[in-house]
């Protein structure tokens, strides 16, 4: 019994060093690399997960597969040559990494070793003149509008040119980050090729100053028009309302001079009236001088009465002319606001009509900002 339980434990203490030795002697692999295992065959093992490691019997090598930016940027005098011979100023982004399989693992590891498989400047060394001759070859395809306007295209035939064989390693992408014309005065004009892009520029160019400069005549033109046309629609305006406030003053001096007229002419009546009643009164003094003193003296006071009475009456007359006369200037003054009113009326629809010819102004000055905005995109 006690040597089945030192078996047992041999055992257990044999599985348990076993495992232990398995677990120390297993390498895992991070993402974005792979590992090689020099063993006792003829070819290395790789691996992108992880294995057993054995010391001394097996050599283990880490190589970085993640992605890697390789920058060509052509500028001034280096500038890409399009087929027009215009140069442009380009910066592109190449992604290239090595592929993720075992033979290519095997064979960039062969070629330039774990170690320099994913420097920068390894891989610049090895794939930037390969990245410039593709620009230049599609570069020279394209004229430089075409170049700029169908970058997609030129992408395409940039990663069509390279290829899929880089020695191990596969291009994932191409980036256009930078692409402008060269600036003429960083141009030779010596080279031959310089000097047939700048005549194509300056040709170009003269065209595109031509027609901004008819764009803007002719955008000068309509905003001239349209001043002189506002003016003259002021002008009327002003015509119309210094005319209506001359009607008006005529019209209160016309309802003022009949007043007058009027009043003068009820005066008169009044003092006619008055005259005759005088006399009728005098005639009747003297009879009643004639008759009897009693008589003459009911005659003063028939005669102070009357007098009493007349007056009251010039007085009534008088109140119900000045009433009238207030009536009349109340309804003048009532008629003056009609007229007021249907001028401020006449005044705000003319207004308003400005306002519409304002904002046609306005819109015509964005549709002219628009085709501005237009004539320089084409020019550049």
């Amino acid at each position: 019994m006690e040597f089945i339980l030192l078996a047992a434990s041999v055992l257990a203490i044999f599985i348990f060093g076993a495992f232990f030795l398995y677990a120390s002697f297993y390498k895992k692999v991070d993402q974005g690399n792979a590992m090689i295992v020099n063993t006792t065959r003829s070819e290395p093992d790789v691996t992108f997960t992880g294995r057993l490691v054995i010391p001394v019997i097996h050599r283990m090598e880490i190589m970085n597969i993640s992605l890697k930016t390789i920058e060509i940027d052509r500028r001034g005098k280096d500038g890409l040559i399009c087929m027009d011979n215009i140069r442009a100023d380009i910066k592109v982004a190449f992604f290239v990494r090595v592929n993720k399989t075992t033979e290519d693992v095997l064979r960039v590891a062969q070629a330039i070793g774990c170690d320099r498989a994913s420097d920068q400047e390894t891989m610049e060394e090895l794939f930037s003149a390969k990245f410039s001759e593709a620009l230049k070859t599609v570069g020279k395809r394209l004229d430089f509008i075409d170049l700029y306007q169908e970058r997609d295209k030129f992408r395409d035939d940039i990663i069509r040119v390279i290829g899929e064989d880089l020695n191990g390693y596969v291009l994932e992408d191409a980036a256009i980050d930078y692409l402008e014309q060269t600036p003429i005065e960083s141009l030779d004009r010596d080279n031959i090729l310089d000097a047939q892009g700048i005549r194509k520029i300056t040709e170009l160019t003269a065209v595109e100053h031509v027609s901004t400069n008819d764009l803007q005549r002719e955008e000068e033109m309509k905003i001239k028009k349209k001043d002189v046309e506002t003016r003259e629609t002021i002008l009327e305006l002003e015509r119309q309302e210094k005319d209506a406030i001359a009607k008006q003053q005529r019209e209160v001096s016309s309802v003022i001079a009949r007043e007058e007229a009027e009043t003068l002419k009820i005066q008169q009546e009044e003092l006619l009236k008055s005259e005759q009643a005088r006399i009728a009164v005098e005639e009747k003094i003297e009879v009643a001088e004639e008759n009897k003193q009693r008589e003459v003296e009911v005659a003063n006071l028939n005669r102070q009465r009357v007098v009493v009475t007349e007056t009251e009456q010039v007085k009534r007359a008088q109140q119900l002319e000045v009433v009238e006369r207030e009536r009349a200037v109340e309804l003048e003054i009532i008629e003056k606001e009609k007229a007021l009113e249907v001028e401020k009326k006449n005044i705000a629809d003319v207004i308003r009509d400005r306002v519409i010819v304002e904002k046609s102004v306005a819109i015509e000055e964005e549709e002219i900002d628009k085709v501005r905005l237009v004539a320089g995109a084409q020019r550049q």
